[in-house]
């Protein structure tokens, strides 16, 4: 059995879909399984919004906006407009095809559909190949304690602009929450484990706090790579750097290995810091440099590419 049979990648946000899309370019579909963070999960103007899982949809069915990462091309936004005129909230701002998702899956809720039927669902509607799996169907959410007190994810990362100094990170009802059985069986089964770049903290660690799935993979006997999301010590977009630096970690390619320990046997850092191949390596984890900035789609896929060779060739 090949390591690119059963591919599944760990993700959230801009980043986390980018290598997903170069991943989705060189794997046949069936072979890739993405489980997405929805600790981002929020209720606004009685809606249930998945910012994740729809920056993966959209950006693996093609339809994302470019300019941002987020959202559709070509949205508009009459209907904030109006939120706005009538004074409501429009600090997070939806377009108006962008609600129609929220629209539905919202309505899917209400008649007991779980969120892993809903994407399967919605992904099928916009031609996604791969799988889409949220990291629960159970309700979990991402609350930071801060200089301006306690702020719910988007409140921190988009109403705040994410300028609150943050002092602590926790996920409420991870405790009672449960993988779904694709994440289990997608996990149980995987021949390739890959952590994208993604912020370890508010991506991936909503991800691993669901009991039954960082077991999972400290106890997998396959391959397990994660890329680094800083170059040069800097995130490429977004308060990985920030809170790195307000949480004591790091901020470095490092201090993200440093994080995953034992949970990685191998970590991609960006060719910028080639100077910390021998760190890395001395604590035991094998690593290689490359080019992790993917500002093109030649660039995702040149990534995903150079990360499945490496496997295969090094044996991992």
């Amino acid at each position: 059995m090949s390591v690119r049979d059963r591919v599944v990648l760990l993700v959230g946000g801009v980043g986390g879909a980018k290598l997903a899309l170069g991943l989705a370019h060189v794997l046949p579909p069936e072979s890739l399984t993405v489980i997405v963070n929805t600790a981002d999960d929020f209720e606004h103007l009685g809606l249930h919004i998945s910012p994740d899982v729809d920056t993966l949809m959209y950006t693996l069915a093609g339809v994302a906006n470019p300019q941002f990462g987020w959202g559709l091309a070509g949205d508009t936004f009459r209907a904030m407009e109006m939120v706005e005129r009538y004074g409501g909230p429009t600090w997070f701002n939806l377009g108006d095809a962008d609600l129609g998702t929220s629209l539905v899956r919202t309505a899917l809720l209400r008649q007991g559909r779980t969120l892993t039927e809903i994407t399967r669902q919605l992904s099928r509607a916009l031609g996604v190949g791969p799988t889409l799996l949220p990291m629960s169907d159970d309700a979990v959410r991402t609350v930071l304690e801060t200089d301006r007190g306690s702020l719910g994810f988007q409140e921190y990362f988009v109403r705040e602009r994410w300028q609150p100094v943050v002092h602590r990170i926790r996920f409420e009802g991870c405790e009672a929450a449960q993988p779904s059985p694709a994440v289990a069986e997608a996990l149980d089964s995987a021949t390739l484990i890959v952590f994208g770049p993604s912020n370890p903290f508010l991506s991936i660690d909503p991800i691993l706090s669901i009991p039954g799935i960082r077991q999972r993979i400290a106890g997998a006997r396959v391959p397990r790579i994660a890329v680094t999301p800083i170059i040069a010590g800097q995130a490429v977009k977004g308060p990985t750097a920030k809170l790195m630096s307000e949480l004591g970690v790091d901020i470095s390619p490092l201090g993200v290995v440093q994080h995953y320990r034992e949970l990685v046997d191998g970590f991609i850092l960006d060719e910028a810091d080639r100077d910390l191949l021998a760190p890395i390596e001395a604590l035991g984890v094998k690593v290689t440099a490359r080019r992790t900035l993917m500002q093109t789609l030649d660039n995702k896929v040149d990534l995903a590419i150079a990360l499945l060779d490496w496997v295969e060739e090094d044996q991992l």
